[in-house]
């Protein structure tokens, strides 16, 4: 990894633009020091330097919604940093998931991370009367069997003329594909990865 230049800042503080690795959101912007950004590397939860309190703070320290470090790239420059995180819980003093937001914002792909994280929590945190829950109880072959009868569903709907019911057959199959990915200990990310390096 590249050398970070703290020293072309007088206070010694580089800025930390946060992202997303799950949906390339910026979630926020913060400062960071040395000390800030070797505890970071070494407790993989992203720690800044408060400018307000004058210390080191640990994001999500009060709240628990910390942010789970993924990776960190540095600009050309040496003096800021693009660090790819996981959110653990919302991310903005406001109870937002982002510092940015808009409300004019929002996109299938930040939709699909939260529905993959509450399919997670009901893997974690089993609910009583929960279907999520309930398919996790009856078992990988349940599971999985269930994504093969909705994708045979799917078929038959692609046959016919009405767009309803396919789009309503094809969210069943997308909501039971997220469902055995979990079960199987995979995430959206495990496979975009296997796609992206095809591509390559």
């Amino acid at each position: 990894m590249e050398t970070l230049n703290f020293s072309k800042s007088p206070d010694g503080l580089l800025p930390a633009i946060i992202q997303d690795a799950a949906t390339q959101k910026v979630l926020m912007l913060g400062f960071m020091n040395e000390e800030a950004y070797q505890q970071t590397l070494a407790t993989k939860k992203v720690t800044f330097f408060s400018r307000t309190k004058q210390r080191i703070w640990v994001k999500g320290e009060t709240s628990g919604n910390f942010l789970e470090l993924l990776d960190i790239k540095i600009d050309c420059d040496q003096d800021t940093l693009l660090i790819q995180a996981k959110p653990l819980g919302v991310v903005c003093h406001t109870g937002a998931d982002t510092c940015f937001n808009d409300s004019n914002q929002g996109n299938s792909l930040e939709f699909l991370a939260h529905l993959e994280g509450v399919i997670k929590s009901y893997h974690s945190n089993p609910q009583e009367g929960s279907y999520t829950s309930s398919l996790f109880k009856k078992g990988i072959n349940k599971v999985a069997q269930k994504v093969g009868e909705e994708a045979v569903e799917l078929v038959i709907e692609a046959k016919d003329n009405n767009d309803d019911l396919f789009k309503n057959e094809a969210a069943d199959l997308l909501y039971h594909y997220l469902v055995l990915l979990t079960a199987k200990g995979f995430s959206l990310a495990d496979i975009t990865a296997v796609l992206e390096k095809r591509q390559k």
